[in-house]
């Protein structure tokens, strides 16, 4: 296919798009059912000299646009029982096609000496009495001849850890 039939090919597609050659609508993020989300404890390390927790949260990740998109970028704020407990930044680029989902898992570290205020919160999880747990972010997609929007910051979603 030469390139001048093809630019022609991308015209028309972004034109049949009508509204959606200016808006993308934001990818959707929920807990995964049936996939357990953990915290567990780790020893001190030099990175953690009062040792910490390793969280892992799996969301699915859903396009509700009717064309492909890659979900580049996830910059997160997780808060246990509403106290602030890690950020991460995740580059990802994950490719969604048109309507799909993906279930992804998402690993962050949560260092004692910032966060005394936790130590109930871990308890409670070590006792699998389950912790509430909110996921609010920011992330940025490639949509080719739409652009490169990013959403956000705002709730992507909320589970408990330990079910």
């Amino acid at each position: 296919m030469t390139l001048c039939a093809m630019a022609m090919l991308i015209s028309s597609a972004c034109a049949s798009l009508g509204p959606l050659g200016r808006v993308i609508q934001p990818l959707r993020f929920s807990e995964v059912p049936g996939e357990r989300s953990t915290i567990r404890l780790v020893g001190p390390s030099a990175r953690q000299p009062l040792g910490g927790a390793a969280l892992r949260l799996w969301t699915r990740v859903r396009n509700p646009n009717p064309v492909g998109l890659t979900l580049s970028t996830l910059r997160a704020d997780v808060s246990l029982e509403g106290t602030r407990a890690a950020t991460g930044d995740f580059p990802l680029g994950l490719p969604l096609a048109a309507q799909a989902e993906s279930d992804i898992p998402l690993d962050l570290s949560i260092d004692f000496a910032d966060l005394p205020g936790l130590a109930d919160v871990l308890r409670r999880a070590a006792s699998s009495q389950g912790v509430a747990y909110q996921f609010d972010g920011t992330f940025s997609i490639e949509a080719g001849v739409l652009g490169r929007p990013t959403f956000g910051p705002m709730r992507l979603f909320e589970g408990r850890l330990g079910r």
